[in-house]
Formats: C-alpha cells, sequence, structure tokens
C-alpha cells in the first residue's frame, strides 16, 4: 500500500480515449493515481479489490456497458464507489444506476471543480469501506487461532451463559471451561468480556 499515494486510485473506464486522455490528465495534476480502461470486460480482468479505489465509468460503451459493469459489481459485493459519465439524452438512465448504489453522474463536458469534488468524496467512502474490510479480516483472523472447542466455549460466553452452564452444555468441568476462557482471551488479544464480545460480534456482523 506505500505505493499507493495518499489520495488513492481512481479507475477510469471509457472507450473514448479522448475522453481517458482528459480524465488522466486533470486528476493526475490533482496527485491522483489514474488507472485508464478501455473497456468494461478490461478493467474486470485486473480489478484489485484490495485497493482504496473509486470507479468513472462511461453508461454507454461497445461491448458492457457500464450498467452492465455495475450489475457485475453490485454481483461481487464490491464496494468500489462508482459515478458515472453521461450524455444528455441518459440522464433517466443515471438515476436507475444510483438507485442500486452509484454516488453519483456526471454530465459531459463535465466541470472540472464538479469532477474533482466528487473523486474526493468517492474517495472518502471508499476509505471508510476499506478500513471496514481490514478491521473484519483481522478479527477473522484472530478467531481462526482458537480451536473448535474454544470456538464453542466463545459462542456460549457471546450468549450470556455462565461458566456452570457453559460446563453443563459441553459436558465438561467448570476449570476446563475456565482454562478454556483464559485461553480465548489470549489468543483474542481481550483483556476483558466486553473486549471478547465486541471481536465475537463484530466477526458476524454482516460483511459490507
Amino acid at each position: 500500500m506505500s505505493l499507493i499515494p495518499k489520495k488513492g486510485t481512481v479507475y477510469v473506464v471509457d472507450d473514448d480515449e479522448g475522453v481517458r486522455d482528459s480524465l488522466q490528465w486533470l486528476l493526475e495534476g490533482k496527485d491522483y493515481r489514474v488507472r485508464c480502461y478501455d473497456s468494461a470486460e478490461t478493467f474486470l480482468s485486473r480489478y484489485d479489490a484490495r485497493e482504496v479505489a473509486c470507479l468513472i465509468v462511461d453508461i454507454r460503451m461497445g461491448g458492457m456497458t457500464g450498467l452492465e459493469l455495475q450489475d457485475r459489481l453490485v454481483e461481487r459485493k464490491s464496494p468500489l464507489p462508482i459515478v458515472f459519465i453521461t450524455g444528455h439524452g441518459d440522464v433517466p438512465m443515471a438515476v436507475d444506476t444510483m438507485k442500486k448504489g452509484a454516488m453519483d453522474f456526471i454530465q459531459k463536458p463535465f466541470q472540472e471543480e464538479a469532477l474533482v469534488s466528487l473523486v474526493e468524496r468517492m474517495l472518502d467512502q471508499a476509505k471508510e469501506a476499506f478500513s471496514e474490510h481490514q478491521q473484519s479480516a483481522s478479527r477473522d483472523a484472530l478467531l481462526a487461532k482458537l480451536t473448535s472447542r474454544e470456538a464453542q466455549v466463545l459462542e456460549r460466553i457471546v450468549a450470556g451463559r455462565l461458566n456452570k452452564q457453559i460446563a453443563d452444555d459441553l459436558g465438561i468441568s467448570i476449570k476446563t471451561v475456565e482454562a478454556h476462557r483464559a485461553n480465548i482471551m489470549e489468543k483474542l488479544n481481550a483483556n476483558t468480556v466486553a473486549d471478547l464480545l465486541k471481536i465475537a460480534l463484530g466477526s458476524s456482523a454482516p460483511k459490507a
């Protein structure tokens, strides 16, 4: 990640070379990293979901359209913020894209300041989504350290069961439950039961 400028990456997908060049010139001049693609298919084959990035895509293209690309990204549960480039007749279509989660649309010819402001907002959203993804991955990695028995004990701690009840549930002694609890706390770097709950419940929350 250290190679990526602090402002993040902007993907530009448009089959018009002039539009790609003008967007690249404008955004690189504002210190963004820009990657251009002449088709949605090429973009999809190279898209790296681990990057903090946003997408500017033409709504109408030969081959896969911008709308179809959005559908593919929605299917993949991609958190990538999207803005569409539209012609004058595409506004009703662009409104539909926003119902599916697009952040906005801009009409050609676009105003530089409005575009840069929009990119800034999209990257702020991308950073939040990326941070949540990282936290979730970190929690999952911690929980993967638990044995199956420790996972069973943790599940019951989260459900509010007392040590004696957990011992009865699993057919083990209270001392064994206490030993498992100590191991769980250590493996999850938790100092309190509240810490434990945050980690356990966070990991089972729906992924963005």
